[in-house]
């Protein structure tokens, strides 16, 4: 979708409790802040952590009277059929008329994808402009992405999802010539260096040397995550305490840090699209269409 103006961002990983959700959410509410037109998709029907983030934001907002940016934001429904083939239609149905209403109105979609494999997760690696693979700094999490020697260190075997991104890559590169760039993000690093530490980072570069991907550092296991999400704010947000339900702390100040500095390891096409934007807005005037059937939350 690139080269209709709109730049897709996928946030994807098999593992779950990576911070693909918080991640997907914060690089949303950041390019708001840039004054770029954001939309959100949550391809997970199940746990649609994105989609009730959205919600909290939109509830304390509107209970405080606070002035913050809002994604339009599209998510699937519970499915309600006992047929998978038919809810995996209706699905894609949803996920394609979203698709199409965003095109060209958005300057950044960012879609958050499952924990688990379905055609609407290849698909939406497919679209990927941008894809961010946030993964946990542990030797284990790294199982998402291959089987290690446990000795050496070296990747022996790619896993299932490092092999669906490069199908997902071939399948890109074949239809428009373009290739996604993909970065894996680690985060929870330990803020002590050990053993383990060395041989996840030493392994990840190997893997991605193998992919053909880039490593970005993520964020740090902080607890300030789990108290934003009930009020829907974010790192980005102003820090006082209207906007957050409480006082700010230096963890706050030392995540908005963090996120800026992977911010600008995804080298997104910020200062490219500024102008082009600029210039949009003064003759296009927003649209907040409602789809006949795709549940939609507009800004």
């Amino acid at each position: 979708m690139a080269s209709t103006g709109t730049h897709v961002i996928v946030v994807g990983n098999e593992k779950g409790g990576s911070g693909k959700s918080t991640t997907a959410f914060h690089l949303s509410v950041y390019l708001m802040y840039q004054g770029f037109r954001v939309a959100s998709i949550d391809v997970d029907s199940r746990q649609q952590t994105l989609t009730q983030y959205v919600r909290n934001r939109r509830n304390w907002a509107q209970a405080h009277d606070l002035a913050v940016p809002h994604a339009s934001h599209y998510h699937l429904p519970l499915s309600r059929s006992d047929s998978i083939k038919e809810n995996q239609k209706l699905e894609f149905d949803l996920f394609r008329q979203a698709i199409i209403e965003v095109e060209g109105e958005a300057d950044f979609l960012i879609v958050d994808t499952p924990g688990f494999d379905t055609h609407l997760t290849r698909l939406a690696h497919s679209l990927a402009d941008t894809l961010v693979t946030p993964l946990n700094d542990s030797i284990i999490d790294l199982d998402v992405m291959a089987h290690l020697d446990p000795v050496t260190g070296d990747p022996r075997e790619m896993s299932h999802y490092a092999r669906l991104v490069q199908r997902a890559r071939t399948e890109r590169l074949s239809i428009d010539g373009r290739t996604i760039d993909w970065v894996i993000v680690r985060n929870r690093i330990s803020m002590l260096p050990s053993r383990s530490t060395k041989l996840v980072q030493g392994a990840i570069e190997k893997i991605a040397v193998r992919l053909g991907c880039r490593v970005a550092e993520g964020i740090a296991e902080r607890v300030i995550f789990r108290s934003l999400f009930p009020t829907g704010m974010t790192v980005f947000d102003p820090l006082d305490e209207e906007m957050l339900g409480g006082l700010p702390s230096m963890s706050h100040l030392s995540a908005r840090q963090e996120y800026r500095a992977l911010v600008e390891a995804l080298r997104l096409p910020i200062n490219d699209r500024t102008a082009a934007r600029i210039a949009a807005n003064k003759v296009l005037a927003q649209t907040a269409a409602e789809p006949t059937r795709f549940e939609h939350m507009a800004p």
